[in-house]
Order: C-alpha cells, then sequence, then structure tokens
C-alpha cells in the first residue's frame, strides 16, 4: 500500500524530527500541482487536473494548484479540500476566453510560494507558462518534479506550407523535451500518449499513467433511458451522445453529417454536452441537414446533469482524431454505452473493433453512419458491447491509477529525503 511505502521515507519533517517509522505509517504528502488551465475551463487538462486534486485530497493529501484567475486579480481559495493559488492572468492573444499567466517574474512568484508552502513534490500539467517556471523554480530549491503532458503540436497549422508546418512541430517538440527533461520523473494519460511521447528527444522514459475512470460514479443505471431524456427534456428516440469540447478539432461536422445519414434508417437523435468557439457554427448546419429537431446542444453541464445524459443514450460518438487521452470515451464504456469513435490516438487502445464498438477511418462519413446505424437498430448488439466495454473499463479503475501516481510521489520524496525541508 502507498501509505506504508510512506513510512519508510528518510530524512526528516518539517519539524527537525526524525520519522518513526512506526507512528508515521500514513504520513500524507504535501503536493503542489501546476497547471495553464483549471475550472471554471472547461477542457481535458483542466478536467484531469481537477479531478486528481479532488481524488488525492480524500486520499488524505494536502493538496495546491497553482493556475491562472479566471478573472484576472489574485486570489487563495479553499475548493472540495484543494487550496487553489490563481495568480494574475491577462486574456490570452490567440483565445480570449483562456486566461494566460504573464512570464515575468513568474519563477521568482512561483519560488516564494514553494518556500512558503513547502511541497514534498511537484506535479505539472503542461509545459507552458505554469509548468515551465514551476520546474525552473522546483529546480532552485530541490524540490522533485512530476511531469505530465497531453501535448500535440500543432505549431504553424494556420500557416500555409507543409515545411513551416513541420518546422513548427519540430520546434514545439524540441520545446518539451527541454523542459520536460528537467523533471524527475515523465508521464502520460495513456500508452498512446506515451508511444507519442518516446523518441521525441525526451532524455528519459516516459510512463502511461492514466487518470482511469471512477466506476462507482460512472455505471449503468438501473432506470430506463426513457427515464433519462424525459428528465434531460429530450424526445424519447434512439440517442448518439457526444461529450467533449465544441472546437475544430473535434470535427462534430462529421458527426452531424453522419446522422443525417443515420435518420434514414433509424429514428435517431444527437446530443452533445459540452461548449466551445464551434457551438453557433454546428447549431447552423444542424439546422441547414434538416436536423434541428434531431440535434440538442446541452452545454457545460454539472456532473448530475453529465450522468443523466450518458444513462439517456445508446451508443457514444467520437469522431475526434487529436488527443492524447480518452477520459470521455472511457466515462462511457464504465457507463455501459458501445462506443463509435474514429480510429486514432488513445482510443485504439480502448475501442476494440466488433466487441465493444467500432472505430472507423477518420473522415469517412459513410462507414462513420453505418456503424452508428448498426448499434441503434440493433438493440441486443448494442447490450453485448456495452457490457462487455464495462468491462474493458474496469481494468482502468482511477484508484489503480491514483495509486500508482502516489507510488511516483513517495519514491521521489523518500529518494529527495530532507532536503525539502530546508525551503521552511
Amino acid at each position: 500500500m502507498t501509505f506504508r511505502l510512506l513510512a519508510s521515507l528518510a530524512g526528516s519533517p518539517r519539524g527537525g524530527h526524525p520519522i518513526d517509522p512506526a507512528e508515521d505509517e500514513r504520513r500524507p504528502l504535501r503536493l503542489l500541482i501546476g497547471t495553464d488551465t483549471y475550472p471554471p475551463d472547461v477542457n481535458g487538462t483542466a478536467c484531469a487536473t481537477y479531478r486528481l486534486a479532488g481524488a488525492l485530497v480524500t486520499r488524505g493529501h494536502d493538496v495546491h494548484v497553482v493556475c491562472p484567475s479566471e478573472q484576472g486579480p489574485p486570489r487563495v481559495e479553499r475548493a472540495g479540500g484543494v487550496t487553489v493559488h490563481r495568480l494574475r492572468s491577462v486574456a490570452g492573444p490567440v483565445r480570449p476566453d483562456r486566461r494566460i499567466i504573464m512570464p515575468v517574474l513568474l519563477t521568482g512568484t512561483l519560488a516564494r510560494m514553494l518556500r512558503r508552502i513547502a511541497p514534498d513534490v511537484v506535479h505539472v500539467q503542461d509545459h507552458f507558462v505554469v509548468g515551465r517556471a514551476l520546474i525552473d523554480a522546483a529546480r532552485r530549491l530541490c524540490v522533485p518534479v512530476v511531469a505530465t503532458t497531453r501535448f500535440l503540436p500543432h505549431a504553424g497549422r494556420h500557416v500555409p506550407g507543409t515545411a513551416v508546418c513541420d518546422l513548427g512541430k519540430a520546434l514545439a517538440w524540441r520545446d518539451l523535451a527541454r523542459v520536460f527533461g528537467r523533471a524527475d520523473h515523465v508521464a502520460a494519460p495513456s500508452r498512446a500518449a506515451a508511444e507519442l511521447l518516446a523518441g521525441r528527444g525526451l532524455n528519459r522514459p516516459v510512463e502511461p499513467v492514466p487518470y482511469g475512470v471512477d466506476l462507482t460514479r460512472f455505471r449503468p443505471r438501473e432506470e430506463p433511458k426513457t427515464w433519462a431524456r424525459g428528465t434531460l427534456g429530450l424526445p424519447d428516440r434512439e440517442t448518439a451522445l457526444f461529450v467533449g469540447r465544441l472546437d475544430a478539432g473535434t470535427r462534430l461536422d462529421e458527426l452531424l453529417r453522419a446522422l443525417r445519414q443515420v435518420c434514414r434508417s433509424a429514428d435517431a437523435q444527437l446530443v452533445l454536452v459540452g461548449d466551445g468557439p464551434r457551438r453557433g457554427r454546428l447549431e447552423r448546419l444542424a439546422g441547414a441537414l434538416g436536423l434541428g429537431g434531431r440535434t440538442h446542444f446541452l452545454g457545460s453541464v454539472p456532473e448530475d446533469v453529465l450522468h443523466l445524459a450518458y444513462a439517456s443514450a445508446d451508443v457514444f460518438a467520437m469522431p475526434k482524431v487529436a488527443g492524447l487521452d480518452s477520459a470521455a470515451t472511457l466515462e462511457a464504456m464504465a457507463s455501459g454505452l458501445p462506443v463509435v469513435a474514429a480510429e486514432a490516438g488513445a482510443r485504439t487502445c480502448l475501442v476494440q473493433h466488433g466487441t465493444t464498438g467500432f472505430l472507423y477511418r477518420p473522415g469517412e462519413v459513410p462507414a462513420f453512419a453505418r456503424f452508428l446505424t448498426r448499434v441503434l437498430t440493433d438493440g441486443e448488439l448494442a447490450a453485448t458491447m456495452g457490457t462487455i466495454g464495462r468491462t474493458v473499463a474496469a481494468t482502468h479503475d482511477h484508484l489503480r491509477s491514483l495509486s500508482r501516481i502516489e507510488e511516483i510521489y513517495a519514491g521521489l520524496a523518500q529518494t529527495y529525503g530532507g532536503r525539502v525541508q530546508r525551503l521552511v
């Protein structure tokens, strides 16, 4: 058990007295998580970081998060047992809805925070502004660092010319390797992500440590789907569900075009949970395709409504190609849903074609529609796939992943021994 590992930590606690293993079998760790995005932001990194922080609190750890202020002025707040340090921020130049921290003097600010908090371990969730400055500060003060990335380089994607795009991607990978090369341990959210990052110039291994799924919160519901649909105010039709950010990278135009083909053979509808810059355009496209009454945009919803959305659905649809983790897909499988997804990224490690769902080649809308139709018109097949999918999701229990993360933290704290106490 991870907490037993903590009992053998070398060195001294913050008070300067030797650790007695017999009295300190469950000594919690003090952790500082750094991220450039955190709720109320809605994206994969923000949600994963929020859940990690909350889960660590339930295990008895003292968890701090440093992130941009969503309003601009700095403040410290306590939410769900997590101490959140929101630093002064400004609107981002590319996406004004995304707040960023100016890097000038940030390393010094974070070094002072490290001295004040005196964490056993720092865990950065990206290598951008907060991540790189926090790694720099932690290295100066001999605080161990874990680094996780969900990075996919899109540098140069808006610039015509393959050579420019390739150069931008190469520079982006080199930057990641340089920043994360200073971490003690590098993790990725899936095996596919770890394989992608391997060989990109990092001077250390990348361990796949998925955050997994909470099997007690995401599970098949006993209530009928008609009840869930009625509670959400949805018509009682065969339902495909998408959960995620509504942006260009999710390729939701393909899902809408596939739905139009599905509706020729099935009385179907699409429910979309999430928000983003493409929502207005997608709503207009749905209307132009004659799907206005069969497409329901729920926006960003609290978790109890998210559970209802999964309970209302017959199939989970994921056209997204980019992305290194698959949290929504795992949640859907844990909820007992078959999955039809683009054959890309981490989903290829989860979705077993013909067993837990179907994979189609990205961009092939007819194949996408054909697989959706097959699941929506064959209840027995959908139920069988959903049951097997739940079994697959059970191998990704977040408690197992959390235990591994704790082991990494404990190992680093033990390796660094009592050096952290000098920060106080």
